[in-house]
């Protein structure tokens, strides 16, 4: 008998990826100028030069057996150390090498820091709308998805809610900011108040409640006023899963980080806990030339430039068009109100037009879509007509 949970898993692709697929075939049947897939999260801009040259210098000066040999197991101790300090420098922290463990991307980091913190049965609330991928991780670490909704139209984060799903099984709360899907960034005066909330109920039931906070966009802010919060400054039991697909344009390669707030007491532990996981999971040495290039390129970014006149064409057009859309501040997703109530049958009336958009259902925000605008700018102007003419076929 197979495990039936993971064999379910494996036959149903998540609605991301199941639209991109789509998109793949029908590209094919009617030209890829001909679709407009708005479906995935992938960077459509270059990596940093820094990337090419960093690899070449890498390649051509690291003896070939210890480039491509093993690193420990949780990351080769003079890049964690690099990483380290890079972050003690930016966020007044006092990280040391083992503080941190090298992993395959951000999913991975989630993944690790989940099973490594997680008993049968505990909790974990996270605020909608969210990555889908939370609640199989979650679950597949033994634990229970707890849905906080965020405040309608605009995605803040709703303290009521949180206090309604707070109960004394509550092991976590992920939070991820810029989000995805909405582009919100959570300001300095709602982490202060989640910080706090989770301090009292901590206090007043005897429990002990980590923040996870999920940062592959962290990077990806359009306004140099908007400031990121970093979790650490505000929680003691905090863990930021880091992973540099998104700011580095290096999605493919699997290359991120765990961080262990050493400013709780029990971190040691933590960490421990993560590197045990890691074991468990097989999670072990990340690739090693890239832990090598992200130690020297840490602090470098695609331009992203490019995604904010994304961002402000298509909204532009969209909000002209008469379409209620959700600014985004940050990441490359745009949290779209659907023109009827059901924004699965919306996303699929879109798919009349080629529009390959991805219903709010999944990520708990129903009535809305996703549009990835990780995409070249021709195919947002190319892409206006059609999202006119499906605003147009509900008046």
């Amino acid at each position: 008998m197979l495990n039936v949970k993971n064999v379910n898993l494996g036959k149903v692709r998540s609605s991301i990826r199941e639209l991109f697929e789509y998109g793949k075939k029908r590209k094919a049947e009617i030209g890829e100028e001909n679709v407009y897939d708005f479906s995935l999260g992938n960077p459509s801009v270059p990596a940093p030069p820094e990337v090419k040259s960093a690899l070449e210098e890498i390649i051509a000066n690291t003896d070939p057996v210890a480039l491509h040999g093993y690193t420990s197991a949780q990351g080769d101790f003079s890049v964690r150390k690099a990483i380290a300090d890079y972050i003690n420098s930016r966020f007044s922290t006092t990280l040391s090498a083992d503080c941190l463990y090298m992993t395959c991307g951000a999913a991975a980091s989630l993944t690790i820091t989940l099973n490594a913190i997680l008993n049968v049965g505990e909790e974990v609330v996270v605020l909608a709308p969210f990555f889908p991928e939370y609640r199989v991780f979650v679950e597949n670490a033994g634990g229970k998805l707890v849905v906080a909704e965020c405040l309608k139209d605009t995605f803040r984060i709703d303290f009521k809610q949180i206090e309604r799903a707070l109960s004394p099984k509550t092991k976590a709360v992920i939070i991820n900011s810029p989000n995805n899907p909405s582009g919100v960034v959570y300001g300095e005066e709602e982490i202060e108040r989640l910080a706090k909330m989770l301090e009292k109920y901590s206090s007043e039931h005897g429990t002990e409640i980590y923040i996870i906070s999920d940062e592959p966009y962290r990077e990806l802010v359009f306004d140099k006023s908007i400031k990121v919060p970093y979790i650490m400054n505000y929680y003691k039991r905090s863990i930021v899963c880091y992973s540099y697909s998104k700011s580095l344009s290096l999605p493919g390669e699997r290359i991120g980080y765990i961080a262990v707030n050493n400013s709780m007491g029990e971190w040691e532990e933590v960490y421990a806990g993560i590197c045990g996981a890691g074991r468990a999971l097989g999670y072990v040495c990340a690739p090693n030339l890239f832990q090598r290039l992200v130690a020297k390129v840490y602090d470098k970014t695609s331009d992203i430039d490019v995604y904010k006149s994304n961002r402000d064409i298509l909204m532009s057009a969209l909000e002209e068009y008469g379409y209620s859309v959700v600014r985004p501040d940050g990441a490359f997703y745009m949290f779209v109100k659907a023109l009827e109530e059901d924004a699965v049958r919306f996303a699929e009336r879109a798919k009349r037009y080629e529009l390959l958009l991805v219903a709010g259902d999944d990520f708990g925000a129903s009535g809305y879509v996703r549009i990835s605008y990780c995409v070249s700018p021709e195919m947002i102007r190319r892409s206006l007509p059609a999202f006119k003419s499906l605003a147009e076929s509900y008046k």
